[in-house]
């Protein structure tokens, strides 16, 4: 292994090719729903990724996705990521990939195709990569259906998970996640005239109002519940028959996010004659700090040895693959990719000149966990 003086060298070395894969990933655009342009996009990884490890990259198929998965041979740490996107094809003919003063722009940069760039120069780093274990799913943005069992199958194998989603503010890493919960909500009611005779109607979209009110009373304290997506009625002189929405439930403990799912589906009709039918439930438990604390202790202790500024540490509203492994007690560290802003936004970006130093960071980590133990 180079040492830091030398690491961090050869990772600024590695900046015009980073920015070169930079492009080619976000030009190339991959929303959660476009299978033909997530074949494209892990076609364009696989060799990237081959390369790097000096060993052959599959294509894991789960029903219509695809998935870019290189298992080590002697598996002590997983890199985890994704390259879909939320954004939908044509979105880069308005906003192409750009660089203006140190500044990349465009979809899916910050979130999180920075980091995957970023990771494989990472990689290239290293002399020996036996110990190194690469998932990257086309899924992560709607709920990771398909991928979740293969995630957790090749954390359990390595028995630690760094997870390349984008930083927070300033470079921080990620130490713990909210969990969610999803639920959609379904009001049935009784469609009558709305001049004629509204008294023979069962109004759904009232009885939906009183349901709305009843589940933002569900938030306390950092348990957020959120009403989203509303739905209902058909005609402006029709009775509604049928109202729906969707819910965003998240928490940082796993206790309160049960007591919202009780809840959820303990409501009751308001109305006479109205039907209530929930939906849904936890999607992701909380990611505790506890599963954190090891692997960030070598990582601020890499950040030191390349003389870096201390390794702050933040948990995160949102949520990511990373819930999933610490869930079933695999050492996981989130955050290590990209340092930038607004995820999901129109003016997401990456700074560009943070690349190297993450680079070195995440080689340094890596190197660090190569004597490391499966089962420590």
């Amino acid at each position: 292994m180079r040492n830091a003086e030398d690491l961090l060298d050869a990772a600024a070395g590695e900046l015009p090719a980073m920015l070169d894969r930079f492009r080619l990933l976000v030009d190339c655009e991959s929303p959660s729903n476009d299978p033909r342009g997530l074949e494209r996009c892990a076609a364009l990884i696989r060799p990237w990724l081959s390369e790097a490890l000096e060993r052959p990259v599959r294509l894991a198929r789960v029903h219509e996705n695809v998935h870019v998965l290189a298992e080590a041979p002697d598996p002590r740490v997983l890199i985890l990521g994704h390259f879909d996107t939320v954004w939908p094809v044509g979105t880069t003919a308005d906003r192409p990939f750009s660089i203006t003063g140190g500044i990349a722009t465009g979809p899916g940069t910050f979130d999180m195709k920075g980091g995957i760039v970023q990771a494989l120069a990472a990689i290239e780093l290293l002399a020996d990569t036996s110990h190194i274990s690469v998932l990257l799913t086309s899924d992560e943005e709607v709920g990771s259906a398909s991928s979740r069992q293969l995630l957790e199958e090749q954390a359990r194998k390595a028995g630690a998970v760094l997870v390349c989603e984008p930083s927070a503010d300033g470079g921080a890493v990620k130490i713990g996640r909210k969990g969610l919960a999803a639920y959609r909500v379904a009001v049935t009611g009784r469609a009558a005239h709305a001049g004629l005779e509204p008294e023979l109607g069962v109004n759904a979209g009232v009885e939906l109002a009183h349901q709305i009110l009843a589940i933002a009373g569900l938030a306390s304290g950092d348990t957020s519940v959120v009403p989203a997506v509303l739905a209902g009625g058909t005609t402006v002189n029709t009775v509604p028959e049928s109202a729906e929405c969707s819910v965003d439930a998240r928490s940082w403990s796993v206790a309160d996010l049960e007591q919202v799912d009780r809840a959820m589906f303990a409501l009751a009709p308001r109305l006479p004659g109205a039907r209530v039918t929930v939906t849904g439930g936890i999607a992701r438990l909380p990611f505790e700090e506890s599963s954190a604390r090891g692997l960030y202790r070598e990582a601020a202790a890499a950040a030191r040895e390349l003389g870096m500024a201390p390794l702050q540490a933040v948990r995160s509203g949102g949520a990511s693959d990373g819930n999933f492994t610490a869930a079933i007690g695999v050492p996981t560290l989130d955050g290590l990719g990209a340092v930038g802003a607004h995820p999901h936004a129109r003016d997401e970006y990456v700074d560009v000149n943070t690349m190297p130093e993450r680079v070195a960071l995440l080689a340094a980590l890596l190197e660090r966990l190569r004597h490391r133990s499966p089962s420590a």
